[in-house]
């Protein structure tokens, strides 16, 4: 290959020092082969008090692992199921953003990077790599990291836009095949069919959208078939959309910004999905600081974003990051969409989930857990959608959102929230129609 020395793993994470703080390219592109060498110079002892950022990371993460306290210390932009007990334990931690500003903490120096391990296509004829499915705030990372170490993986996509990378951006490089970690999809439930349900049939022809991965995405998606012109500006995007670009549903021909391309920070798919986006100038995969903007969300039309929420309040506060005290997940790109969409011309912002868990406890509740966080404020929701129906709360007083909000809970738990409701505003929320 052009101009590159390959070494060993073992050999490129020497430049790992105690102290150094260390960026992981996220999602499908962990450089798995990179994390284990570096856990073996933790194993023989030859590091302490080194600090390990991330978003979200698919496949193993030993160095959370509580055996290497005092030697790994993650710090998380979000919370992945992988470091998740870890994190409520005590041996990692998270640093609440909004992922749009990820990767602010490296440029604007509030985060040191040392050491950047990321993954790339083999280079082309031009001397460039592709950062792939992971663009983020690794490409911040990169910027202003000490030293770059790129695991070089044909199964890297040769992915377009902000992911191409001169070589002379890296100054380590180790050879590694193993293919991506690929998505594990459910099929959607019918409680998931009927959410997705309520969600398409707020879409419009010629919305831009924004969607995550899960049952509920493809729920939504599944439902677009006869719909024309609709865009992509998201965070990331999964197998879901193919069918629909396939069909011509969604080409990018209404959009404002990035006209006819699909625009993603990172994406998380089947080898399928990843084939798509290989060399295929239709999808760009842009920096953080840029998909998750509000105010470039904004510039495009009908932007309507759908997320999701782990409990909401009768007065309309989203919290998608915890479970009470015990952080769950993050703050994500929810407010960078949920705000942006909003500021849209014609937009929509949609937090979606179902009215109870599982077990069949409510997740709609007459005040948070103690402990939960608002990711979402009652100032910026307006779309609220449950597998009983859609309510718009926007510009709605707090008893007649609590009245609209109790009308989509599980039936289960209405009279219980109508009393709570009742005890909260007094005796005329009766008579709210």
């Amino acid at each position: 290959m052009r101009n590159i020395k390959f070494i060993s793993a073992d050999e490129a994470v020497k430049v790992v020092k105690s102290g150094d703080h260390v960026h992981l390219s996220s999602v499908a592109s962990a450089p798995q082969i990179l994390i284990q060498a570096l856990c073996r110079r933790g194993d023989a002892g030859e590091l302490r008090d080194v600090r390990i950022h991330h978003l979200h990371t698919e496949g193993e993460a030993p160095y959370a692992d509580p055996k290497y306290e005092g030697i790994f210390f993650h710090q998380a932009f979000f919370v992945g199921s992988n470091v998740r007990k870890s994190v409520q334990a005590g041996y990692a931690d998270y640093i609440p953003i909004l992922l749009g500003e990820t990767q602010k903490l490296y440029r604007g120096g509030y985060l040191p990077c040392n050491v950047a391990m990321i993954q790339v296509s083999p280079v082309d004829e031009h001397g460039y790599v592709s950062l792939g499915t992971s663009v983020d705030a690794t490409l911040a990372a990169i910027e202003c990291a000490e030293h770059v170490i790129a695991v070089v993986n044909e199964n890297v996509p040769r992915s377009w836009g902000d992911a191409m990378i001169p070589l002379s951006m890296i100054d380590l490089f180790v050879e590694d095949n193993t293919p991506l970690e690929p998505a594990h999809f459910t099929e959607p439930t019918e409680i998931e069919k009927a959410i997705g349900m309520h969600c398409a049939n707020l879409i419009e022809d010629g919305a831009t959208l924004q969607l995550g991965i899960g049952a509920i995405p493809n729920a939504v998606l599944a439902q677009l078939g006869n719909h024309k012109n609709l865009g992509i500006h998201t965070e990331m995007f999964a197998d879901g959309v193919l069918p629909l670009v396939e069909k011509g549903v969604i080409n990018g021909a209404n959009k404002t910004l990035d006209k006819g391309k699909m625009v993603a920070t990172f994406l998380m798919g089947s080898q399928t999905c990843y084939d798509f986006i290989d060399d295929n100038p239709m999808v760009l995969m842009m920096d953080v600081g840029y998909t998750n903007d509000p105010f470039v969300i904004a510039q495009n039309p009908m932007v309507t974003a759908i997320n999701s929420a782990l409990q909401v309040d009768i007065t309309g506060q989203v919290c998608a990051d915890s479970l009470g005290t015990k952080f769950y997940s993050g703050v994500g790109g929810q407010m960078d969409f949920t705000y942006g969409a909003s500021r849209s011309r014609g937009g929509k912002a949609i937090i979606a989930m179902p009215s109870a868990t599982n077990k069949g406890v409510s997740k709609i509740s007459p005040i948070l857990t103690p402990g939960a966080g608002v990711v979402t404020t009652r100032n910026h929701i307006h779309w609220f959608i449950t597998e009983y129906g859609a309510v718009n709360l926007y510009g709605k007083s707090l008893q007649e959102r609590a009245k609209l909000i109790i009308s989509i809970a599980h039936p289960d738990a209405r009279e219980e929230l109508d009393k709570a409701a009742f005890e909260r505003f007094g005796p005329h929320f009766h008579f709210i129609k």
